[in-house]
């Protein structure tokens, strides 16, 4: 250890273009990507002398191509089962409204992204190795705990996502554990590409967003959504007190902590000088460009899944129930069979979004598993340790419980809380490092974007923060009040309870019978006294509707309205 330290020290520090070049690596630390790995830039003999100043090479739509491609993994996260669902349910609980919401989400989400990107050029290091070296080991080893968590919580909504899919393309036959396992050997084909370069993996991510935008392009001229609806709602900002939740969700789930470690790796594929710093500014314009039109792409796939729900299923009974789940077989209702059943349109999109989403999660592991913890694995062994840890639990999840038991929904809305606290641990390291010009040398953010960036971590953490306390004023603190009666014993009657459900649109399907569901308590020992039963069945159904009470007066308003009390 002396010796590497030694070495350490006499390695040259912000040599030309970011403060911690690539050249700090050496045989001991992990590399997101290894030399031969790395895919060449240039496009001509001249290219290298064109560098030669600090001035950035002119623009070139061949240079632009060889840059494409990590900015399309990086917008799967905004294309994945979540984001899906939240999509769907805000076009059919809001209508065209929240699409200005929507357009500013993606905004914000392209600011932190492209920030990534940079600080990954910059310092030819990515976030998890810069957290590494300039965070003390027990905060290193928080980070990681804490970033491994949300990796978990996204993946197990994504295989979750995927099972479905595949359960409605099998006609049912295909349980849902089947469709996790299924799911789980995409790992595989992972390794497999990822053996034959990163251009061929690109590709391959490449084909399955192509499908995801030509699955929902077909649905959305199935459906022919409202072209002045849809203007209307992208300018005018609109928010009632109605929609407050899926406004929440929209916002909420653009950020996930894993995808600001992704990007900043992936854009390390690229051979970059970063001595250089016309080579550091060509590769921030070019990554910046690709970026926006990944991101472009995917909005165009959100815009058109939350405008063929708006138009199908706005105002409509359904529009209190639709998920995942049961939304392909809705739109079948709504729409029928054109030249392709459009319920099979919508589970191909859906597979798509799954398979594409898991694939980048375990690829996101890797880096992070890598980075924090400057492990030297094989690349299958640290595929299959990244994929053990969200499989196993889904698989648990998927032989306990079905897509419609509403268990189910309430650990997919703390899956999204899980993932909602995880993001500081991601924002302000990123917005941390990208401030400090030891690292990031003359490519240090400005003031303007220091400030903004700070404003949009706040808020991101303000929406998140709101959906953690209602977690916890409706499912928790519902459940501590509702325990003590689960196992009250045997009333002629079975007493019931009303049961506090938070009104959260991913719990919907607990209303569609027209009502919220109640708790049938459970019977009394054999009990004959008929004074002890009618004791018992009072105090219950008193404490029941002080417990539903108080949860509800712990929320903001615009979620009471929203309840049937």
């Amino acid at each position: 250890m002396a010796s590497r330290d030694l070495a350490e020290s006499l390695l040259p520090v912000g040599g030309g273009g970011g403060g911690i070049t690539s050249s700090s690596h050496d045989e001991y630390d992990e590399r997101a990507y290894d030399s031969d790995d790395k895919v060449s830039i240039a496009v001509s003999d001249s290219d290298s002398e064109d560098a030669a100043g600090d001035a950035r090479p002119a623009f070139s739509w061949r240079k632009l191509w060889r840059f494409t491609g990590p900015g399309f993994l990086m917008c799967i996260a905004f294309l994945d089962p979540g984001n899906l669902e939240g999509d769907l349910q805000a076009g059919a609980a809001a209508g065209y409204q929240l699409l200005w919401l929507l357009l500013w989400a993606t905004v914000m989400g392209a600011l932190v992204q492209l920030l990534s990107a940079r600080l990954g050029v910059a310092t030819g290091k990515h976030l998890a190795e810069l957290c590494r070296e300039e965070y003390p080991p027990w905060a290193t080893r928080a980070l990681w705990a804490m970033t491994e968590l949300a990796l978990v919580g996204a993946d197990i909504q994504e295989v979750i996502g995927s099972a479905i899919a595949i359960k409605i393309l099998s006609g049912g036959t295909v349980p849902l554990w089947g469709g996790v396992v299924i799911t789980a050997f995409d790992c595989f084909i992972f390794l497999f590409l990822e053996n034959y370069g990163v251009r061929k993996l690109e590709a391959f991510f490449g084909v399955l967003i192509a499908v995801m935008a030509v699955s929902f392009a077909v649905m959305f001229g199935e459906a022919k959504p409202s072209g002045k609806e849809l203007l209307i709602g992208l300018v005018v900002p609109k928010l009632s007190s109605k929609t407050i939740k899926q406004a929440v969700g929209i916002v909420g789930c653009i950020i996930m902590p894993h995808n600001v470690f992704l990007h900043s790796a992936l854009v390390q594929s690229r051979k970059i000088d970063t001595n250089k710093k016309s080579r550091v500014q060509e590769a921030v314009f070019y990554y910046n460009i690709e970026s926006i039109l990944a991101l472009i792409v995917s909005f165009f796939i959100n815009i058109c899944v939350t405008t063929v729900f708006a138009k199908g299923f706005y105002a409509s009974e359904q529009a209190d129930s639709i998920g995942l789940e049961n939304a392909g077989q809705y739109l079948q209702e709504k729409y029928g069979t054109a030249f392709f059943p459009i319920l099979y349109i919508w589970a191909i999109g859906l597979l798509a979004s799954g398979q594409s989403s898991t694939i980048t999660g375990t690829y996101a592991g890797q880096f992070v598993m890598g980075g924090f913890l400057n492990l030297r694995l094989k690349k299958w062994l640290r595929a299959m340790i990244t994929r053990s840890f969200a499989i196993i639990p889904t698989m648990i999840l998927a032989l306990f419980f079905d897509t419609e038991d509403p268990t189910m929904d309430i650990l997919n809305e703390a899956l999204n809380v899980l993932q909602s606290i995880q993001i500081p641990f991601a924002l302000i390291p990123l917005i941390t490092l990208v401030s400090k010009e030891q690292v990031m040398g003359s490519f240090v953010v400005g003031p303007i974007t220091k400030v903004i960036s700070w404003i949009v971590t706040v808020f991101l953490m303000l929406i998140n923060g709101y959906l953690i306390l209602s977690f916890y004023a409706t499912e928790v603190r519902g459940a501590l009040c509702r325990e003590p009666f689960e196992f009250i014993g045997k009333a002629k009657d079975p007493v019931v309870l009303p049961r506090p459900w938070s009104s959260s649109s991913s719990w919907r399907s607990r209303q569609a019978a027209g009502g919220r569901p109640a708790v049938r308590l459970q019977p009394f020992s054999r009990c004959h006294w008929r004074g002890g039963v009618m004791l018992t069945r009072l105090a219950s159904e008193q404490f029941g509707t002080i417990c539903s009470a108080a949860s509800l007066t712990s929320l903001p308003t615009s979620l009471r309205s929203s309840r049937d009390v």
